[in-house]
């Protein structure tokens, strides 16, 4: 480690005559920390003001700006936004890197296989906001049944319709087939919840789980998880082998009447397919927090349909998931710069923090 050394001894007198004593002992040299999240340097360096560390943020909001700053850090917190990434070219610049926390589950904003070869442990921030998330999805689910937003915005018209909500289709959630795509700790989550309201719950995920392990919800092959799902609730990761998982022959297996919770990735879901099943009748209506474009374009034909509810990729924003949020990722840098194993690693690399003289 770096250090920087204070000497012993007697120094010039002290304004009082007496002498002035030096301590002899070794100070850690601040590590720098590089900080993407959309926040001011001021409140960033708040957060992390009880650690030997050092913020900075990028002159400017770029990807080039970004692979310049990174130049010089040892740790980089990521932008939950999204909008900043550590991708090859910026691990490639970043000769010193050795430590990626993003404060977020997902991940895809990172190029984590480039880390991995660069032997720079990426985290994740796992758990923080599984239950803000589920809860999203069981609210979105209820809303989308029930009609509730589009009833409220005719309330606000004047109109009346009482008769015309039951004709929208949904219903209950009582007894309704539910299929999680994901059981991850937000899959566990939903399926608890959706479990406890009576749903009948299935999932599916790349590893087979057993119902102990997926919150009660029994495991089925996709195609037939499909057939089964009057609501199809995605919260699986964004990897290449989920990229467009849900396509328009997916949407196709699921019974007529269904409806569609995304509060995945926007990519893991063809939203064109979407939009066209809901239009043709097939699909009764989605619930969407995640875009294959965000911020969603203001001409986005999602914003046409009212049978889709949106979200504006704000399922784990809830108070209570974001005090989760910053106390993981700063006790995360806490054992990063104190030695200490880090947690929720994603790429594989040793979770001890190894500083790059």
């Amino acid at each position: 480690m770096v250090r920087m050394r204070i000497l012993s001894g007697f120094g010039p007198p002290e304004p009082g005559g007496g002498p002035r004593l030096w301590h002899d002992r070794a100070v850690p040299t601040p590590w720098s920390l590089l900080a993407l999240p959309p926040l001011d340097e001021s409140l960033l360096a708040l957060l992390f003001a009880d650690l030997p560390v050092t913020v900075t943020t990028p002159a400017a909001r770029t990807p080039a700006a970004v692979t310049e700053a990174i130049a010089t850090a040892e740790i980089v917190v990521g932008d939950w936004s999204g909008a900043l990434g550590v991708g090859a070219d910026q691990v490639a610049a970043a000769t010193r890197l050795a430590f990626v926390q993003q404060p977020s589950v997902g991940v895809d904003s990172l190029d984590p296989d480039a880390l991995a070869q660069a032997g720079v442990p990426a985290a994740n921030a796992a758990g923080a906001n599984a239950i803000s998330v589920a809860e999203w999805c069981v609210g979105a689910a209820f809303a989308g049944l029930r009609s509730l937003a589009w009833a409220d915005a005719q309330m606000r018209l004047g109109e009346w319709p009482q008769l015309t909500v039951s004709q929208r289709g949904g219903g209950e959630l009582t007894g309704r087939r539910v299929g999680i795509v994901g059981m991850g700790d937000i899959g566990r989550a939903c399926a608890a919840r959706f479990a406890a309201l009576g749903a009948d719950v299935a999932h599916w995920s790349r590893r087979q789980r057993s119902a102990g392990e997926a919150g009660g919800a029994r495991w089925m092959p996709l195609p037939d998880l499909l057939a089964h799902s009057q609501l199809l609730v995605l919260v699986v990761a964004l990897a290449p082998e989920t990229h467009r998982l849900i396509d328009a022959e997916a949407l196709e297996r699921l019974p007529q009447g269904a409806y569609v919770v995304n509060a995945a990735r926007g990519g893991v879901l063809d939203e064109t397919a979407l939009l066209g099943a809901i239009r043709s009748g097939h699909l009764a209506g989605a619930a969407l927090d995640v875009y294959a474009t965000e911020p969603l374009p203001a001409d986005s034909p999602l914003r046409d349909d009212d049978r889709i509810l949106l979200s504006p990729h704000a399922a784990g924003a809830s108070r209570e998931a974001q005090g989760r949020l910053i106390s993981l990722v700063v006790d995360n840098v806490r054992r990063a710069v104190s030695g200490e194993p880090v947690l929720h690693v994603v790429n594989g690399v040793d979770p001890v923090i190894r500083r790059r003289d």
